[in-house]
């Protein structure tokens, strides 16, 4: 095992959902944390939970596509505590809706922050573990990565991209004795599907012929709530991303998860796509 105790790690998208969960399961276990999130009361809130006295959780508000914030992270990280051990790439959000009708500024605001500021932030992280020799990336993908679904293909193509991108880095990365592990959580119960209905509501207010399609769309996503997971499964799987000696290139979780991933693999892609083409409700 790698010790958590001490390790530096950051970690975005953590105000909420699994990004909070892991926080909270870090710093459990002894690590200290950078913390990053858009919504800058939570994030405080959190930090204060965790470490009142700010030695060892430091809590960086601001939007991850912004470079000058990307940037404040690694210096902070750097600065307060001495080096970066540990990245969770956790920020991200769904877009909904048609390829036909999403507003192409939608998709590309989308990418920005799943994959491109991903992207920046492991450039900015990587050569201070390069010359320590040493440290581990962890990307918060999907099923979805695996799985495209009508209605979410947008998001869905930010979570392949980053399938890529992961073992890419791996093979790259491995040289230096940094490792690079991708998670793929299923139907997690958090406020995702609410943020990414908000994002996309002027794309689901204005989507005529597919309207009655949305309406099936939300029916499956309610059916899910009975075999849905809770972040704090997600957050032992980057606790172990972190600390295993030899971790695995991918994990999944909750059992769900595992199981589609298994039939998607097995199954011919007709058969599966009978099963998650659009339905009317």
């Amino acid at each position: 095992m790698r010790p958590l105790a001490d390790q530096v790690v950051i970690v975005t998208g953590a105000s909420s959902g699994i990004g909070q969960a892991s926080a909270r399961r870090l710093a459990r276990g002894g690590a200290r944390l950078v913390i990053n999130a858009r919504r800058a009361e939570p994030l405080a809130a959190l930090a204060r939970e965790l470490d009142p006295s700010g030695a060892r959780v430091r809590a960086i508000p601001g939007d991850i596509t912004d470079a000058a914030v990307r940037q404040q992270i690694v210096d902070e990280a750097r600065g307060h505590f001495g080096r970066i051990d540990g990245l969770v790439n956790n920020a991200g959000y769904g877009t909904r809706g048609p390829v036909e009708l999403v507003p192409v500024d939608l998709i590309r605001r989308n990418f920005e922050t799943n994959v491109f500021a991903l992207i920046a932030l492991t450039q900015l992280v990587a050569p201070h573990m390069r010359e320590r020799g040493t440290g581990r990336i962890v990307n918060i993908g999907s099923i979805a990565g695996r799985i495209a679904r009508p209605l979410s293909s947008i998001y869905d193509s930010t979570k392949h991209a980053l399938e890529a991108i992961t073992d890419g880095l791996r093979g790259e990365l491995a040289p230096f004795g940094i490792e690079v592990v991708l998670i793929r959580p299923g139907f997690i119960l958090s406020g995702f599907l609410d943020a990414a209905n908000e994002a996309s509501g002027p794309v689901i207010a204005n989507s005529g012929v597919y309207a009655p399609y949305f309406e099936g769309f939300r029916h499956d996503y309610r059916r899910l709530h009975r075999i849905a997971g809770h972040p704090d499964d997600i957050a032992r799987l980057v606790e172990k991303a972190l600390t295993a000696r030899h971790p695995a290139p991918r994990y999944s979780a909750p059992a769900h998860a595992k199981l589609l991933l298994f039939l998607r693999w097995l199954l011919p892609a007709r058969v599966f796509d009978r099963a998650v083409r659009l339905r009317k409700r």
